[in-house]
């Protein structure tokens, strides 16, 4: 193996810091995951990995600029029997990166690939395999209904490759929450897990009907005769329209509950109720005898508005 300074591109005078600056430099350059299906790149990535486990380390670079260890990590002859027994007491076996504690790149407790996986997602696959690193997530937006959003539903996605998925759109899901697909991301480029497909939700608002949480809440015009003589009439929910009674004397503002009528809590799989706001209608334009019929209309203690005098 060339010298790992060489290989970081960094002189033996260089400092720590300017050696992981260097290491993070090139590895980032040359990870599989930019650079799929280039197998010289694959190897140079390695060589850069081997190299900062050598330098990375400031009692291991100690050690390979002692001449103790060589290029690749393996102790040198002439000091293999005194660092076998040094500290442990236990004879390590040389020739290999597991002579005096590599591991998949990585030794003391220390892996290199700590530092460059958060960038890439690239994961351990298991004891002396090298590095597999996961397929990328790939990201994905999914305009739907305020009613799919509710209800729950289904919606083909064309994915970056030009397969399309049907995706299951789940009841209760809210907007900018997302759907989650295994596998359907970008393929892995070192035989790795693939990454997902990862589809952020927009709901589009709907004419009726807004959220708060799990209820739904709605205004609810009424005529003046329904409000005051009350009355059973159909009104909409996210199921479909069902009839409910308004009660005699209501006002607009009041709020009349439907139980169980709103969005499922995905969690607890109970669901939200919807709430409607009654809005008092006049008719338009206004009505001749409604005009007359007021205009003798003069009801004792009838003062709206006692409370702003409060």
């Amino acid at each position: 193996m060339m010298d790992p300074y060489q290989v970081l591109g960094v002189g033996r005078d260089a400092g720590q810091s300017d050696i992981k600056t260097a290491y993070r430099n090139l590895a980032k350059d040359l990870h599989p995951d930019r650079h799929p299906g280039d197998t010289g790149a694959a190897e140079r990535f390695k060589d850069v990995s081997a190299a900062y486990q050598i330098l990375g380390d400031a009692k291991t670079r100690g050690r390979y600029d002692r001449g103790e260890i060589d290029a690749s990590g393996n102790e040198r002859m002439q000091h293999q029997r005194t660092y076998a027994h040094a500290g442990t007491g236990e004879r390590t076996r040389t020739g290999s990166f597991e002579s005096f504690g590599f591991d998949n790149f990585g030794f003391g407790g220390f892996n290199a690939e700590d530092i460059i996986s958060p960038l890439f997602g690239a994961r351990r696959r298991g004891r002396r395999t090298g590095v597999r690193a996961r397929g990328s997530d790939r990201r994905y937006t999914m305009q739907i209904t305020f009613l799919e959003g509710a209800r729950g539903g289904s919606r083909r996605l064309t994915l970056a490759g030009g397969s399309s998925v049907d995706v299951t759109i789940p009841a209760g899901i809210d907007d900018g929450q997302t759907i989650r697909l295994k596998g359907k991301g970008n393929p892995s480029p070192a035989h790795g897990s693939g990454g997902d497909a990862l589809i952020e939700v927009r709901v589009a608002p709907h004419p009726v009907f807004t959220r708060d949480g799990n209820d739904i809440h709605a205004e609810l015009p009424v005529t003046l005769q329904e409000a005051v003589l009350g009355a059973r009439i159909e009104v909409p929910t996210i199921d479909g329209p069902v009839t409910m009674r308004i009660p005699k004397g209501s006002n607009s503002g009041s709020k009349l509950r439907l139980k169980s009528k709103g969005v499922i809590n995905r969690k607890t799989s109970q669901r939200g109720n919807q709430y409607l706001t009654l809005a008092i209608m006049l008719p338009e334009p206004p009505d001749a005898d409604l005009t007359d019929f007021l205009n003798d209309w003069h009801p004792n203690g009838y003062e709206v508005r006692r409370k702003l005098n409060t």
